[in-house]
Formats: structure tokens, C-alpha cells, sequence
């Protein structure tokens, strides 16, 4: 394979106002990579949104070659930010394990929690789900595919 048939344009674009429409954002973006510098909030605008390094699961099998591909993932309506254990180390790495919503007692608001690995975790009160998910780059090839059955 030459080096220009790796850099392919996957151009994911996912949107989602419920609760079902996380969850494909969600599994579109499990080990995602995050570098505490590319996670960002304007209470002005009332958005919040993190630059990741996306595995492409919709892409691997069993067998290399993988991918990752840089994405933006967006949240609007964020009333409020809160966060446990996000390091300020500017080289570390975090891995997004999930992104859920729990609905608040008045609709259509409530709290978005972003999970990483180990205790991180952001949590967003938001006026409501408004999130969307999208690819901004080309793909590049990975070796490793994240491995959830591992033991340490």
C-alpha cells in the first residue's frame, strides 16, 4: 500500500438530540485520545468541545491496518462544567470511554458525562443534548487497536 492510499478522508459527521443518537456518538468516539490542552469551554457561547484523536471502529477488523483520524466533538446549550482528575500535564493523554446523559427533571435538560479511563471524568449541565461529532482530517494508520478484554 503507498503512503497516500493510508491518508484517506473518512468525514464522519454524526449529530445527536437523544439519548439513542449519543449512544452511535458515543461508540463512534470509545478510545478516543484527549490531550487536556484540546478540551475547551465559552460559557459565552455555551458550548464546550474537545479535539480528539478518534479510533475508527466503524473502519477496523480484526487485523490491521486500523485507523484514527482527528474529530471535534460538540456540545451547545452547556450551562456549566465540571471535572474530576483532568491532568494539567500538557503531554498527557486521556482515553474517552464513554459519553452518557442523564435527563434532568425538566426536560430537555440535563448532565452530560464524558468518562476516560482511570477516575477522569467531565461532567456538562446542558440545556439540552445538542451534540455533534466530525471528522476535520485525513485518517492515518495505527498499530494498535484498543483492547478492552486485557488484563493488567
Amino acid at each position: 500500500m503507498r503512503a497516500n492510499e493510508d491518508l484517506v478522508v473518512s468525514g464522519l459527521k454524526l449529530l445527536a438530540e437523544d439519548a439513542e443518537g449519543l449512544a452511535i456518538v458515543a461508540a463512534a468516539v470509545q478510545d478516543a485520545l484527549v490531550k487536556p490542552e484540546s478540551i475547551r469551554f465559552d460559557g459565552r457561547s455555551k458550548t464546550f468541545g474537545i479535539e480528539i484523536n478518534r479510533f475508527q471502529w466503524e473502519r477496523a477488523g480484526k487485523r490491521m491496518p486500523f485507523f484514527r483520524s482527528r474529530a471535534v466533538l460538540a456540545f451547545a446549550g452547556v450551562l456549566g462544567v465540571r471535572s474530576r482528575a483532568v491532568s494539567k500535564d500538557i503531554d498527557a493523554m486521556h482515553a474517552l470511554m464513554d459519553v452518557t446523559f442523564a435527563p434532568a427533571a425538566e426536560p430537555p435538560g440535563g448532565v452530560v458525562t464524558l468518562t476516560f479511563a482511570g477516575q477522569t471524568q467531565i461532567e456538562l449541565t446542558a440545556e439540552c443534548l445538542d451534540v455533534t461529532l466530525a471528522d476535520i482530517g485525513p485518517a492515518w494508520p495505527t498499530r494498535r487497536k484498543p483492547d478492552h478484554e486485557k488484563r493488567s
